[in-house]
């Protein structure tokens, strides 16, 4: 009995291969055949990014070189000019300093300013001016407008800065109340406040205090209020933010102008049953109802009114008591001119006051004239046409003797 590997041995011969595909000789198209072009092509590439990654860090490595060595070689912007750049737009951001900047926007809260810093400053519309506006417009901030600045903050929402004008224009403001108090300048004043010493009035732009005892007047305070008043500087102290004013001085340099028959344009403040009273440089004058037209006057309001700017003669002056009379009736071309042509009196006022004076000066000429008729020790007499002047000397010097005179013929 054959053994089991035998038996398995002769079941498991395969036939021959002659007849099988398997024996055929492969053919050469078939052979797959190494790609040696595309491997020269990639080794090509591979190299020429490599001379390309070297000769970049060849060029770097000198640039590091020189910038070690030599770092301003070839470099047209010097330190030099660097810092003069700096000097040119840098600039001291502390409070207080002045800086030049352009407006170049506007809004109803004030501007926004061009200082060359790193953020635009602000100008908010309370430091635009000294005086209070609703508006920068009104202090003639627009656009384009280039001007001298003061930092007074910072906003720490944004970094930006608060400039102010205000400021500025507040030094300005008492440094021309020093002037004008050394050169003893009368000066407007307008009445804003008052307080039981006195008012509060705004000159220059500056509040100041007028006490009551340098008041000319015994007007009350609220009368005063939002009237100018002429005023002469008392003290003038910045430091102290002190300036005291004084109305009874500029009223006494004011009435010591005002001659008997000189002109002075005024306005009429009120009108009263017995006259009219008028604003002449900060004085008030009476303008009696029997003084304003030589026609009879029977109600002023058909005259005058409140607020009438016109022409009138100072006819008296009591200076202890603040007291000036006045006249327009002295200032008619022809009577009653002042009730239905008041423009010709206005036109001819200088023109008849000049009349009116000449009228009164020899009237006075006159008078002494008679008063020294009898008087030959005084060397004058009057001649024919009026004129006083000294004694001719036609008389002989021991006198004239009347018993030489002829008789008269009494034929």
């Amino acid at each position: 009995m054959a053994t089991l590997s035998q038996q398995l041995a002769g079941n498991l011969r395969c036939p021959p291969l002659r007849n099988s595909t398997l024996t055929k000789p492969i053919s050469t198209k078939h052979v797959i055949k190494p790609r040696t072009s595309s491997i020269v092509s990639a080794v090509a590439v591979n190299n020429a990014q490599t001379r390309e990654r070297q000769k970049l860090k060849k060029m770097f490595e000198d640039a590091y070189e020189r910038c070690r060595t030599a770092p301003m070689e070839g470099v047209s912007f010097t330190l030099d000019d660097f810092h003069s750049a700096l000097d040119k737009y840098d600039f001291n951001a502390e409070v207080g300093t002045k800086v030049k900047g352009t407006v170049f926007c506007t809004d109803a809260n004030g501007a926004l300013v061009d200082i060359t810093a790193k953020s635009s400053a602000y100008l908010p519309v309370q430091e635009a001016s000294i005086h209070r506006i609703k508006h920068v417009q009104e202090a003639g901030i627009v656009p384009g407008m280039r001007e001298e600045f003061i930092i007074i903050g910072e906003n720490e929402a944004d970094d930006s800065l608060i400039l102010s004008l205000r400021s500025i224009q507040y030094g300005l403001a008492w440094e021309r109340c020093r002037q004008l108090q050394a050169e003893d300048v009368v000066v407007k004043g307008k009445v804003v406040g008052a307080n039981k010493g006195g008012v509060v009035a705004v000159v220059e732009g500056i509040r100041g205090f007028v006490p009551f005892s340098q008041i000319s007047t015994k007007t009350n305070a609220e009368e005063l209020l939002e009237m100018e008043i002429p005023l002469k500087f008392v003290e003038v102290d910045e430091e102290q933010s002190r300036l005291v004013l004084s109305n009874r001085k500029a009223m006494a340099d004011t009435q010591a102008q005002l001659g008997i028959g000189s002109v002075v344009t005024g306005t009429v403040q009120s009108l009263k049953p017995y006259g009219a009273f008028i604003d002449i440089g900060g004085i008030n004058g009476l303008l009696h109802v029997s003084q304003i037209s030589h026609d009879r006057v029977s109600d002023i309001a058909t005259v005058l009114q409140p607020g009438d700017t016109l022409k009138v003669m100072v006819l008296s002056h009591d200076r202890e008591r603040g007291r000036v009379s006045l006249s327009t009736k002295k200032l008619e071309p022809t009577p009653g001119d002042m009730i239905r042509n008041p423009k010709l009196v206005f036109e001819k006022a200088e023109e008849m006051a000049q009349t009116f004076r000449q009228r009164i000066a020899q009237a006075e000429a006159m008078a002494r004239a008679d008063m020294l008729r009898f008087q030959p020790e005084s060397g004058l007499t009057l001649s024919s046409d009026g004129i006083l002047g000294p004694l001719t000397s036609d008389l002989p010097a021991e006198g004239l003797d009347l018993s030489d005179v002829l008789a008269a013929d009494k034929s």
